[in-house]
C-alpha cells in the first residue's frame, strides 16, 4: 500500500498561480499607469498620481489590500520563477536554496504589510 507524504508545495503552488494571475490581469497596467501615462500625461489628469491621492487610496481599507495583495503576490510569483530559473542553471532545489527565494519572498511580505500598517487608516 502506497503512503502519501504530505507537502507544503501545494501552499507555494497557490502563491505562484496567484501570483502569475495578479500579474497577468494587473502587472502590465500598472507598469503603463506608473511608468507612462503618469508621467507623460497620457489619459490622466496632473494630479492623479500625487502624493495626496496616492496616501489616500493607501490609507483606505481596500486600496491596502490590493496594494498588499499585488507585492506580495508578485514576490512570491517571482520567487518560484527564480528558483526554476537558477535550477536551469544547474543549482538544485534543495532546502536552503529554497529557503533563500522563499524567504526573500516572505521578507517582501512582512516589510510590505508593516510599511502598509505603518501608514495608518
Amino acid at each position: 500500500m502506497n503512503r502519501i507524504t504530505p507537502s507544503n508545495a501545494p501552499i507555494f503552488w497557490l502563491l505562484f498561480g496567484a501570483g502569475g494571475v495578479l500579474s497577468a490581469l494587473f502587472g502590465s497596467a500598472l507598469v503603463f499607469i506608473t511608468g507612462v501615462a503618469g508621467p507623460l500625461g497620457i489619459g490622466l489628469s496632473a494630479d492623479a498620481l500625487s502624493y495626496q491621492r496616492v496616501l489616500g487610496f493607501a490609507q483606505n481599507f481596500i486600496g491596502k489590500g490590493f496594494l498588499l495583495a499585488c507585492i506580495a503576490f508578485f514576490a512570491w510569483h517571482a520567487a518560484h520563477r527564480l528558483l526554476c530559473t537558477v535550477h536551469d542553471f544547474g543549482i538544485h532545489k534543495t532546502v536552503f536554496v529554497k529557503s533563500i527565494f522563499y524567504g526573500c519572498a516572505m521578507v517582501i511580505t512582512l516589510v510590505a504589510a508593516s510599511s502598509l500598517l505603518s501608514v495608518g487608516f
